[in-house]
């Protein structure tokens, strides 16, 4: 589907998805990288070694979660916005998202959470925002959805 539409397959995101709720900290960086191409911005920029692009810079990367901290430095740093963060330990999950638009939700404001296929599906919390020069102003929202929405949800429209 990825190919024909642009939309990733249930089966590979559910894969990255069981890959994090498997982990013993069930949090950690979604890598949608499906595709093999020369980028590695998200390796290069761990400061804890958890993403490895090897043995060349054409390879997906691979992350490891015991080493990953959840910290959304590899959100900033993909040119693709092809990472986010999800921690699935509280009553709701909570992603961590780059966010490149105008206007910049607040924190407390309520959002749309949006699938991969854009389709709105649900109410989405803010509940941080992180903006920095030092990220070329690029938003890091962590916004909070329920649980059932683990799978779908990709990103917010405001």
């Amino acid at each position: 589907m990825l190919e024909t539409n642009g939309i990733v397959q249930a089966e590979l995101i559910n894969e990255k998805i069981d890959a994090v709720l498997s982990s013993s900290k069930k949090s950690g960086a979604i890598l949608e990288c499906y595709q093999e191409i020369p980028c590695n911005p998200c390796s290069t920029s761990c400061p804890f070694d958890a993403i490895q692009v090897e043995p060349d810079i054409n390879q997906t990367p691979v992350i490891d979660y015991d080493l990953c901290t959840s910290c959304g430095i590899c959100v900033y740093n993909c040119p693709g916005l092809a990472i986010f963060v999800v921690d699935a330990n509280k009553e709701k999950a909570v992603f961590k998202i780059s966010y490149e638009l105008l206007p910049i939700p607040e924190k407390g404001d309520t959002v749309k959470g949006v699938n991969r296929a854009g389709e709105v599906i649900c109410d989405a919390n803010v509940v941080r925002v992180r903006n920095s020069k030092v990220q070329e102003n690029t938003v890091l929202l962590h916004v909070e959805v329920d649980h059932k929405y683990l799978r779908d949800f990709v990103t917010v429209r405001v």
